[in-house]
């Protein structure tokens, strides 16, 4: 069993910039992938970023591309999403997950095995 948990979401004004972080719960985390994804009330979860764990590739939504951007710390078992040029319309819970073993494609909800609590990020206007 991995635990993911997320950290980071806040309160920030538009064309602000949040960092969030995702930690697994693994000594050494040995799976695939990680991703990030976000949930805006009454809407589905939809695909931000992955990582490849293995070769440090990444994957990226037409909707945050050049402005989020995902990354890895291997020795603490953490992945980043660095986000800039916040709008209001980036307000949702935001999820990570881990894919233990590549199911296919990293842009799917049922790609992945394990997901945090999620963190709620809100952007002002």
């Amino acid at each position: 069993q991995v635990q993911v948990v997320e950290s980071g979401g806040g309160l920030v004004q538009a064309g602000g910039s949040l960092r969030l972080s995702c930690a697994a719960s693994e000594p050494t985390f040995s799976g695939y992938a990680m991703g990030w994804f976000r949930q805006a009330p009454g809407k589905k979860r939809d695909f931000l970023a992955a990582i490849n764990w293995r070769d440090g590739n990444t994957y990226y939504a037409d909707s945050v591309k050049g402005r989020f951007t995902i990354s890895r710390d291997n020795s603490a078992n953490t992945v980043y999403l660095q986000m800039n040029s916040l709008k209001p319309e980036d307000t949702a819970v935001y999820y990570c997950a881990a894919d233990l073993y590549y199911h296919g494609s990293y842009y799917g909800t049922s790609d992945y095995d394990y997901w945090g609590q999620g963190t709620q990020v809100t952007v002002s206007a």
